[in-house]
């Protein structure tokens, strides 16, 4: 089953590849109007509505309001979609937030692709946006604004109708737009690019000897060998290209097979080759091609480019001016996202941001305009941290925080703070007066989130989630047949009373002792990551006690004060996150016997003042990174 996925992966890179080749890029442009895009085109309309020489959608609670028919595209691919002059419309907040999705947007295939949030103001701007969107799918673009009022539909049956009633006067908040451009994009490389990796050092005369018998054995062997040496990622011998070339002599046995297509036959089998698939080292010290690979997936999440392969062709990249020069020039290039975006989805578990769905009912200003702009502000901060070389305690605390206007409305924190509205995510400064609950990683929202399950919150779950992740506990699992702790819904009994039966018993206690104090100084933060003092809203309802002891004996009155403890902790941190990295990095968590090796890199980040991008630079130069 593997193999079959490969080789169907093979052959739609290599097609895409050759018909850009051959045929030239695929055209595609359109410009909508408001007319356009306010069309009926059969069905319940559920679509904007057409007001002078704008297109308004309003905040309308039916599934799959704001859908655009016009706005379909006919064949898979990365689109460039510009919304033109985009403004709040009766805005009732400085910012109207809403979010910009493809898909097919009827009940046969529900699901929706995430394109963009949408930060409207009161002035008109365009926005650009870049995405892969699905054959037949269409735009769908609405205001998704928890705080705002919602709309009648104004008709019946699933139908959306504006006539008889004047949105604007009746005061309901919309995002207006005068038109939308979707151009059809080859983001990843431009057509010669192609040309080039596909055919590289070939001309066209030599390419059409490919179907003559004389000397075409020596263009394939020429053409698939430099293939094959940049899909591997290291220079071949004649013996290691042979089985491909053989594959391509192979097919022109064959009457009326053509030379183009014997160069495709070789290529599918060397995209399928472990060399490609996997990074394939030799135990010791890692050559200079090897290194090149690890650096460059382990920054990049790609291979290596043409610097790194000339460098290590020359055998200079194990230098340590180069390799430290390579490491900086890779952080400071934009595909270092790609790095921020993997790495915080494996150590911080982002990618599990979708697992649970919150009760809408019980928290109603969670929105996915809130979670998307969680994700943007966790990885915001990291990448922060790393390319500005901040010391790690800013895991712990810090005196800046990653907003936009809507993740500010929802945290409660925006008064006081100098947020521009329209300007995004924005690096914010702040006063002491709110440094202690919003500031540093473990109390940001994305993480709330994905440490509790979507209804209540756990002192064990996200005790152990700050244990493992941020402070390197290893805790072992639970013994057979203890049962879980189910936290009271209602909020009539605190989880600290239900746990306090369950730590009665030694068996538990010991583990319980290093995990619970992180998950209590949480408990004021919600499964939404919201501030609470009760566990409900009734009166009744239990108060959070969020004071705890920690496994060293220190004592913490609330979340301000465990951060005051482990803020201090700089070694316990970086020896967490070298385990981390290198676990990430390497594909394997460190062994015992690292143990040494782990403390020369501590030590090495203790003389730099335990900063970030210091800390990379001496994980990626030792030993456990540089051999296998």
């Amino acid at each position: 089953y593997n193999l079959a996925s490969y080789l169907q992966a093979a052959d739609l890179a290599l097609n895409q590849a050759f018909d850009r080749v051959s045929k030239g890029d695929q055209k595609f442009v359109v410009n909508l109007t408001p007319e356009q895009l306010s069309k009926h085109s059969g069905g319940n309309y559920r679509g904007p509505e057409a007001r002078g020489n704008e297109s308004i959608s309003w905040p309308i609670r039916l599934q799959f309001y704001g859908r655009l028919p016009a706005a379909r595209v006919k064949k898979d691919g990365w689109y460039r979609i510009t919304l033109k002059q985009v403004h709040a419309i009766n805005p009732k907040y400085p910012s109207t937030w809403g979010t910009l999705r493809s898909g097919t947007c009827n009940s046969s295939a529900p699901m929706l692709h995430p394109i963009a949030s949408i930060e409207a103001t009161a002035e008109k701007r365009d926005m650009t946006f870049e995405a892969w969107i699905r054959a037949g799918d269409m735009l769908e673009l609405k205001p998704n604004d928890s705080g705002l009022k919602k709309a009648p539909s104004g008709a019946k049956g699933g139908n959306v109708s504006y006539q008889g009633r004047d949105m604007v006067k009746l005061g309901f908040q919309g995002i207006a737009i005068s038109g939308i451009k979707i151009e059809r994009i080859y983001p990843q490389s431009k057509r010669w690019e192609v040309r080039q990796h596909l055919f590289t050092g070939i001309s066209k005369k030599e390419l059409a000897k490919l179907d003559q018998n004389k000397g075409r054995e020596l263009i394939l062997k020429k053409t698939i060998g430099r293939f094959a040496r940049r899909a591997f990622r290291r220079p071949l011998s004649d013996e290691q290209v042979k089985p491909y070339l053989d594959l391509a002599l192979s097919y022109l046995e064959e009457p009326g097979h053509q030379g183009m297509e014997a160069l495709r036959v070789a290529y599918r089998g060397i995209l399928c080759s472990p060399r490609f698939l996997t990074l394939v080292e030799n135990p010791g010290h890692l050559d200079d091609h090897a290194l090149a690979s690890r650096l460059s997936y382990a920054l990049w999440v790609s291979m290596p480019d043409t610097t790194l392969r000339k460098l290590a062709d020359a055998g200079k990249l194990h230098q340590p001016k180069v390799w430290h020069a390579q490491i900086d020039r890779m952080l400071d290039d934009f595909k270092a996202q790609r790095f921020i975006n993997s790495f915080t989805d494996q150590w911080l578990n982002l990618k599990e941001i979708d697992f649970t769905s919150p009760d809408r009912r019980l928290y109603r200003t969670f929105d996915s305009v809130v979670q998307d702009s969680m994700l943007r502000e966790t990885r915001a901060f990291f990448q922060e941290l790393v390319l500005n070389n901040y010391p790690i305690k800013n895991l712990i605390q810090s005196d800046f925080v990653m907003l936009n206007e809507r993740l500010a409305r929802f945290y409660k924190v925006k008064e006081g703070l100098p947020l521009v509205a329209g300007g995004g995510l924005q690096k914010i400064s702040l006063s002491n007066s709110v440094k202690g609950v919003r500031s540093g990683l473990v109390t940001q929202g994305a993480v709330l989130k994905v440490s509790a399950n979507g209804t209540t919150t756990s002192p064990v779950i996200r005790g152990l989630w700050v244990g493992e992740r941020i402070l390197g506990l290893k805790v072992p699992p639970p013994p057979a047949g203890t049962p879980a702790i189910e936290p009271d819904i209602r909020g009539a009994v605190s989880i600290r009373d239900q746990l306090e039966k369950h730590r009665s018993n030694e068996s538990c206690a010991t583990c319980h002792r290093s995990i619970d104090p992180a998950g209590f100084a949480l408990e004021n933060f919600d499964p939404v990551g919201l501030w609470r003092k009760r566990y409900g809203k009734q009166k009744k309802a239990a108060k959070v006690d969020s004071s705890g002891v920690t496994p060293e004996g220190e004592t913490f009155a609330d979340i301000n004060g465990w951060k005051n403890i482990y803020f201090k902790k700089e070694k316990l941190l970086t020896e967490n996150f070298t385990r981390q990295f290198l676990t990430y990095s390497t594909g394997a968590p460190p062994r015992f016997s690292d143990r040494d090796e782990l403390a020369k890199v501590v030590k090495q980040s203790a003389d730099k003042s335990y900063r970030m991008r210091e800390m990379i630079h001496a994980l990626l130069a030792s030993e456990l990174f540089q051999n296998k």
